[in-house]
């Protein structure tokens, strides 16, 4: 009950950190896609390169965070510019690999058919492959999104704010309550972005493809 009620005693704080939780994920998602994208496209034109694009980004994913932290702060500073940088970096590996995998499992017969039609490369990416391979795609960003979340977590640890914040302090303080005001909220906006994004997934995927 004392943590119900340190929650209604502090709606408006943890309402106001959701939202910079939120809006750091956010801003973290809609670079790491755009650049992931760009580049999980790239490499299948240049397939020789996929291996070692994708061999770097699994690298870059496995840095433990505050280890991440601890090499950009000296360059860069504390604050949201790391912790998006970090947060984009370790996007890279799910947003590449699925836009990759998806669009060069596109089935042979798809590719000659376009062909046939005439169209252009930027047409059939347009048209085609990136509708195809869209659905994978979306897996791709729902796991970065999600990681993304827990992530932006410890990033308060080094002046990010968001919902880290108060679990910081609250460990600080050993304030059993302000932990769970810090915690529970996250929780719940991981798994609200997990499901939203299956949902997703669900809506883009080809009615034959759905099992």
């Amino acid at each position: 009950m004392s943590a119900i009620e340190y929650g209604i005693r502090n709606i408006g704080l943890i309402g106001r950190l959701t939202l910079e939780h939120i809006e750091i994920t956010l801003i973290a998602v809609s670079i790491s896609t755009v650049i992931g994208v760009a580049i999980g496209i790239y490499i299948t034109r240049h397939q020789r390169m996929a291996g070692t694009v994708i061999g770097i980004a699994g690298v870059l994913y496995t840095i433990p965070s505050l280890a991440l932290f601890g090499i950009l702060i000296p360059f860069i500073g504390i604050g949201l510019k790391p912790t998006l940088i970090a947060l984009v970096l370790y996007s890279q590996l799910a947003l590449v690999r699925n836009t990759f995998v998806g669009i060069v499992h596109i089935d042979p017969a798809i590719r000659e058919a376009g062909k046939g039609m005439g169209m252009s490369n930027w047409q059939f990416l347009r048209m085609v492959e990136l509708p195809v391979a869209l659905p994978v795609i979306m897996a791709g960003v729902r796991t970065a999104a999600v990681m993304n979340i827990g992530t932006a977590t410890i990033a308060a640890y080094i002046g990010a704010g968001g919902l880290g914040w108060l679990i910081f302090r609250g460990i600080a303080s050993v304030n059993t309550e302000q932990i769970l005001a810090g915690a529970v909220p996250v929780i719940l906006l991981a798994v609200g972005v997990d499901y939203l994004f299956i949902l997703l997934e669900r809506a883009l995927t080809p009615a034959g493809r759905r099992r």
